[in-house]
């Protein structure tokens, strides 16, 4: 009776060691897919608030969207992404996705790119930091039409003389650029329209005052 007794103990106790083995792999596998499918979320692309705003404003520019840049997503926002990712041959989509922003050369934060932050000295190092990110520089419609007149001007540029930015006028702008010896980004910043003797509006000065201060308080 002793020996069967303590088979039996013996026995019970091997089934309970199995069952807690079991259990401990579900869980574990459990919280393994949870975290699996949390770190999938976590690496959607999400623009800020400040890249709407400027994507707004390019495809206003366009003549995709009418109103105001207002840094929020609309149905008429999504649905004017959707016409100019079929007209550029992206993902149609609706969204301010990479590929979307890279398109519009709208600058994407180090997090975006994947870059580690880059760790500050010291606390009180950080107060002139206080600078804002100044909005990117946009030229108005008119000084668009001035632009493509002088690079048609200079032999660089063969289309409509309008306000709508084309992979050919960033091209012929590209091609100004070089042939000036300023840096070229093929876009109508205001060292370009500067040295087309375009006048920059009060507000271009004011933005480009502001890039100065931004990038002066960046510097160690």
């Amino acid at each position: 009776m002793k020996t069967i007794g303590l088979l039996l103990t013996v026995f019970l106790l091997f089934a309970v060691g199995i069952s807690a083995q079991d259990t401990g792999s579900s869980t574990t596998a459990a919280s393994t897919a949870k975290t699996e499918k949390h770190k999938s979320r976590g690496q959607a692309f999400r623009p800020t608030k400040s890249q709407v705003k400027s994507g707004q404003q390019v495809l206003i520019d366009a003549k995709l969207l009418t109103g105001e840049a207002t840094g929020k997503y609309t149905d008429e926002t999504r649905e004017a992404i959707r016409s100019y990712q079929k007209a550029n041959d992206l993902e149609v989509n609706g969204k301010f996705d990479k590929a979307t922003l890279e398109k519009m050369n709208i600058p994407l934060t180090d997090h975006q790119l994947g870059k580690a932050p880059e760790k500050k000295a010291d606390s009180a190092n950080s107060a002139h930091d206080g600078h804002k990110r100044p909005a990117p520089f946009r030229a108005t419609d008119e000084q668009i039409k001035s632009a493509k007149t002088i690079l048609v001007g200079e032999k660089l540029f063969a289309g409509e003389i309008d306000d709508k930015f084309t992979d050919a006028f960033r091209a012929s702008l590209g091609e100004y650029q070089k042939a000036k010896g300023i840096k070229e980004t093929k876009t109508l910043n205001a060292a370009t329209l500067e040295k087309m003797g375009i006048a920059l509006t009060d507000e271009q000065k004011a933005n480009v005052e502001a890039w100065k201060a931004y990038t002066e308080s960046k510097k160690d």
